[in-house]
Formats: structure tokens, C-alpha cells, sequence
């Protein structure tokens, strides 16, 4: 169990379902929970890396929108006939998935996992028939001989009709309206003036909104017009006959065009995942086996202009109290370590350096924020107690526990003593925990029990303004008296609250030399310090993770070559392709089998790239210098 919506986990799903352009991966990306494992969470991580490079280096997928494709493949399998339509949303998801297929595969350069998921799309040739058959949602004339051949035998009925009329319209113009034919439920028929209706022997088609003209179908075109109908009929059944057998043939190839969609919906939430990494410039952090947490230039992302936090817990350390002055950021930056854990366990790039790390939780648990409900008669305390209350059942030594304003909202003695004992509690669950508050006792509790550390939020006692700005390892301070000294509050009245506030008898801390006594047993602890420097496992560039000897294939050819020299410094690698040696980018290079499988630890290279001349001269120079001995290169890019 998660508080997803405190900790603003739900905005950024609605975020990632905005950047989805499917239904269905819109809604799988609105339903992601947290992985569970390392491994997973690794996985998905990786995942949206290997999207995010691909879109880097190829620009925007052409994803597919899949408009109403469950619908149309459950009419099919009802035996249904198809519409035009819907049969030419069928092509429109076929185009998009061999266009994908082509994107794909020009990005296999890049060695992403992601890239090479486009041989799991199906080309069809039913595409390319329902094109040839279906043009701007209708029945192409061309589909079929006999319907082309039909509705030129309508058009020229259509002509000698009109001709007739025209011509019966020009002997009786002074009982028409207008010289003009007009069609009426699909009848060619003359605009008759009501008084004339009967001067005109033939059918009353329509009579005018207006009551003042009758269309009627001229008794003279009878059966050019029965024969214009049988065409249509005629027409009619032979445009059916091809709808079904589109259809039919779509119902022959719904086992493949489900791959498809699935392999559609897919692709379309690991680009989602890519695409909000980009928007929200966010880069992947490394998930770790320790239970600790740590974060370099962490912004929220949700914040436009954030200030960087920089945080760590875990090791011998298993809680951090923070204090400071109101509005100061403590609230934000607990959100922000609760909101980053989430994301990267769900496989999303988080804002922050890409040296920070974060464990897995079974949960991340907080009581955040003014939770006072009227519906329920509950007080600010007793629904923070409620929610308190659960967050300990459930808290275990694998969750991540928030706390903002512990105990605030009460008798600040009993306050303070219900917090003091629900820290002691968290301890005792050996969990991960981050508390805000006030209280000075607590910060006492933090200065003299191991395993609970103190940080502050910076405020510039000049400007009166806080910075925003997490500084672990000293207590803060409200500030109440200095600001309100700053701002003019008169001095006897000031030095009364700092006698009230400081002579107050106040019990006295434990120290390390005399803990106080619990139930609980506390483990050692000692502060989590932030490095700065990069970690001594620095990831290897791609250029070099080549090596003289290896087989490549060479994009976008796929040519097959064998490395002869490592990478420059612009990341061309030397590559000898059918004999002929050149400097290939990186990029366009994949390994196919390493050096260390093909050859011997010591093997001669120069037997496979020199000729027999430069060898013999390599050999003769290693023994004696001569002076005419030269050895001739044939790397042309040299």
C-alpha cells in the first residue's frame, strides 16, 4: 500500500498518459504500481533509457491510435460485415505498424533493447488490399472489374435520365418552377408548380416545405428509372460481397493483428516513459541492494523552479529530523524523496543527477498535509492519529515512513510525547523515516539517540526569506522570535516571549552517557554522508566498448566487419569491411561476436589486416634497422 495521491504520484501517472497516444497504453500507464524487486525495477528503468535514446537519435515513433480496433475485431468475430470505415481503420493500424517496424529498424543502431522489439511486428498483405479496395472510406470503383463496370452503367442512366427530364422540362417550362432537374430520395424528377401538378402524368416523389412545388417522376422516364434501380441494386450487392470478403480476410489475420496491438501498446507506454523523461529533463538513477537513500540536485518534478535538494539516509542512520521556519520547504522535500523512490521503482526517470540512488520499498507510507474531514466529525489530530495509526500496523523494515508536523495539532506536551514514542516505534520497525516538526524536544530526541539524525531548512536571517535548502547534520530553528523582532514587535514585549519561551522548565535530554530507557532496542548509527565525487564504477562509453578483433555489423547495409582499431576521439572506430579498411561512427557499429570468442588471448591481429609485405618489414625492423624498408599503409582515412 502506497499514499499515491499525498505523495502527487497520481499527477504524474495522468502526466505519463498524456504523453501515451493509445487508450490502452494510456491506461496502462495510469495503472503502474511499483516494482517489487531490483531486477524489475531495473528492468523498467533500463527500458525507458533505451526508448529515450532511440527517440534522441530518431525523433518521434509513429505510434498508432488503435481508434476503436477492439470493437471492429469483436463485430468480426460476431460475423458481422464491416463498413468502410471501419475496415479502413484496420489499414490505417497496419500502415502504422509497418511504419514503426522501418523506424525501428533504423534505430537498431543504437543498440537499444527497444529497437530490436520491431521484428515482433507482423507485416500483412492484407494492408495492401484493403488500400487497392477502400479509398476515403468507400468502395473503390477499382475494387473489383464488375463494380467498375456497374456504376459506369449507372453514371450513363444517370446521364440519359437527366437528358430526358431536361428535355420534357424545355416543352413544359410554364408548369415548372425551375428548369432544372431535381433528385428526391434518390429519383430524378421535375419541379412542377402545385396548380400544374396534373398536367404532368407521373409520380408524386416530394412536395417542397413550403406546399408550393410537387417533384414528380415523369411517367416518360418509368422505365429508364426501374433500370437505374436494378443497377443500383446490382451495385449495392456487389459492394457487399467485397465488404465481407475484406472481412474475411481480416477474420483470417486477428491472431497476428493482436500481436500487433499488444506489441503497439507496448511500444506506445515505453516511449510515453521516454517522452515524460524528456520533458521533465530527468535522467535514470542507479536502484541499490543497500537500504539507503541518495539524492544529488533532486528536484520535484512537478516544480518549475525547485530548489536542488540533496539527501541522504540509510546505513547506521535510519531517520532524519527535519526543522526550520514555516513555508521554509521541509513539506517539499520529504514529497520530493517519497515522490522520486515511487517513480524509480515504477521504471521512470526521476530530476536528478544521475549519481543518486534509492532503494526498494514494500511501501512508502506519509501522513502529509491538513487532513480535517467535516463529513466524518474529525478533528486535524484525530485524522493525522488515524492515519498514523495504520501507516505503524502496516510499516515493516523494508517501507520508507513520511511524517510532516509530527504530534502538531494538539497539546504541544502530549504533542510532543505521543511523536517522541511514535519515533521510538519507527525505530523499532527498523524502517527508513523522514519527520518534520517543531518541536525542540524532538530535536533533543534526534541529538541523543542513535540512529536518528537532525537537517535544516537555510533561511537568510537578512531577507527574512527561506532558501529552500536541506542541510543534514544540525538542527533548525522556527525563527519566530528573530522575525518577529525583525519586523518590529515591541522589545518589552518581545523579551517577555523570550522569557516565557526559555525559562519554561523543560525535562533534560538523555545523553549518550545516560540514554533514556526503552523498551526498544536502538541500532548504532552513524549520518550518511553525500559524496560529490563520481562513483568508481563510471559506466563505459559505447565507442569503447570495442576491441581489436571483434565481428560487428555495420548499419545500415549490415555489412559484416572486423574491428582493426579502437575508438578516436571523435568515436569513429576502424572497421575492415570485405578487405577495405574505414572509420565507421559508433552509432551505425553492433556487436555480433566479442574477440575474446573468436581468437586466442594472444593472437596476431596483423595476420588478418597487414599484407605479407608489411609484415616481413614489422619483422625485419623489430631485428635490424634498413634504411629502404618501409611499411605501406592502406587505411585510406589515415
Amino acid at each position: 500500500m502506497n499514499d499515491f495521491k499525498t505523495l502527487e504520484f497520481d499527477t504524474i501517472l495522468e502526466e505519463l498518459s498524456n504523453h501515451a497516444v493509445s487508450a490502452a497504453a494510456k491506461a496502462r500507464c495510469t495503472a503502474i504500481v511499483p516494482a517489487k524487486t531490483i531486477a524489475d525495477a531495473t528492468r523498467l528503468c533500463d527500458e525507458t533509457t533505451g526508448a529515450k535514446m532511440v527517440i534522441e537519435q530518431a525523433g518521434t515513433p509513429p505510434i498508432a491510435v488503435m481508434t476503436d480496433l477492439e470493437k471492429i475485431i469483436g463485430l468480426v468475430n460476431a460475423d458481422a460485415m464491416l463498413i468502410p470505415e471501419q475496415i479502413g481503420h484496420v489499414a490505417a493500424f497496419l500502415t502504422s505498424c509497418n511504419r514503426l517496424k522501418a523506424y525501428l529498424k533504423k534505430a537498431e543502431c543504437t543498440g537499444a533493447d527497444i529497437a530490436f522489439y520491431g521484428n515482433s511486428l507482423i507485416s500483412l498483405e492484407l494492408e495492401e488490399e484493403i488500400n487497392r479496395c477502400i479509398r476515403g472510406e468507400q468502395v473503390d470503383d477499382r475494387a473489383t472489374p464488375r463494380l467498375g463496370d456497374l456504376r459506369r452503367s449507372i453514371e450513363r442512366k444517370g446521364e440519359q435520365i437527366k437528358t430526358k427530364i431536361e428535355s420534357l422540362l424545355q416543352k413544359n417550362k410554364q408548369y415548372c418552377v425551375d428548369g432544372y432537374v431535381a433528385v428526391r430520395n434518390g429519383r430524378f424528377t421535375m419541379p412542377v408548380k402545385k396548380d400544374y401538378k396534373n398536367k404532368i402524368p407521373g409520380i408524386l416523389v416530394e412536395i417542397s416545405n413550403t406546399g408550393g412545388t410537387c417533384f414528380i417522376e415523369p411517367s416518360a422516364i418509368s422505365k429508364l428509372q426501374e433500370e437505374l434501380s436494378t443497377l443500383k441494386i446490382e451495385e449495392d450487392n456487389e459492394v457487399r460481397t467485397i465488404l465481407y470478403t475484406l472481412t474475411a480476410l481480416i477474420h483470417d489475420d486477428i491472431p497476428s493483428i493482436k500481436l500487433n496491438m499488444e506489441a503497439m501498446e507496448t511500444l506506445d507506454f515505453v516511449f510515453a516513459k521516454a517522452k515524460l523523461s524528456l520533458s521533465m529533463k530527468a535522467t535514470q538513477i542507479r536502484l541499490t541492494e543497500e537500504r539507503e537513500i541518495r539524492l544529488l540536485s533532486a528536484r520535484h518534478p512537478l516544480l518549475e523552479n525547485g530548489v536542488p535538494l540533496n539527501f541522504a539516509l540509510g546505513g547506521e542512520t535510519r531517520g532524519i529530523i527535519i526543522t526550520g521556519p514555516n513555508t521554509g520547504g521541509k513539506t517539499v522535500a520529504i514529497k520530493t524523496v517519497g515522490l522520486l523512490s515511487l517513480m524509480t521503482q515504477s521504471g521512470l526517470h526521476v530530476p536528478a543527477d544521475e549519481r543518486s540512488s534509492v532503494c526498494i520499498f514494500d511501501a512508502v507510507r506519509c501522513d502529509i498535509g491538513d487532513g480535517q474531514s467535516i463529513s466524518q466529525n474529525l478533528s486535524t489530530f484525530s485524522s493525522h492519529m488515524n492515519n498514523i495509526i495504520g501507516i505503524l500496523a502496516d510499516a515493516t523494515a523494508q517501507s520508507l515512513i513520511l511524517f510532516d508536523e509530527l504530534g502538531s495539532g494538539t497539546d504541544p506536551a502530549e504533542g510532543m510525547g505521543i511523536a517522541t514514542a511514535i519515533l521510538e516505534e519507527l525505530l523499532a520497525k527498523n524502517c527508513l523515516f523522514t519527520v518534520t516538526t517543531h518541536y525542540p524536544e524532538i530535536k533533543d530526541f534526534a541529538a541523543h539517540t542513535k540512529g536518528v539524525i537532525n537537517a535544516k531548512m537555510a533561511f537568510d536571517r537578512e531577507s527574512l526569506m527561506p532558501l529552500y535548502r536541506l542541510e543534514i547534520g544540525e538542527a533548525g530553528e522556527s525563527c519566530a522570535l528573530y522575525i518577529a523582532e525583525r519586523l518590529g514587535l515591541p522589545p518589552h514585549i518581545l523579551s517577555r516571549a523570550r522569557e516565557i519561551t526559555y525559562s519554561t522548565t523543560k525535562p533534560a535530554p538523555a545523553t549518550p552517557s545516560a540514554p533514556r530507557p526503552r523498551k526498544t532496542t536502538i541500532i548504532h548509527v552513524t549520518p550518511l554522508e553525500i559524496d560529490d565525487t563520481p562513483p568508481p564504477e563510471k559506466p563505459i562509453p559505447r565507442s569503447e566498448r570495442f576491441n581489436i578483433g571483434d565481428s560487428v555489423t555495420v548499419y545500415p547495409k549490415k555489412d559484416l566487419g572486423i574491428v582493426y582499431e579502437r575508438a578516436n576521439s571523435k568515436g569513429e572506430i576502424g572497421v575492415q569491411i570485405k578487405g577495405k579498411k574505414q572509420l565507421v561512427n559508433h552509432k551505425r557499429i553492433k556487436l555480433k561476436v566479442a574477440a575474446a570468442e573468436l581468437y586466442p588471448e594472444d593472437y596476431d591481429f596483423s595476420i588478418i589486416f597487414d599484407s605479407v609485405e608489411n609484415r616481413k618489414a614489422r619483422h625485419l625492423m623489430g631485428r635490424k634497422h634498413v634504411a629502404e624498408n618501409i611499411i605501406i599503409s592502406e587505411d585510406k582515412n589515415i
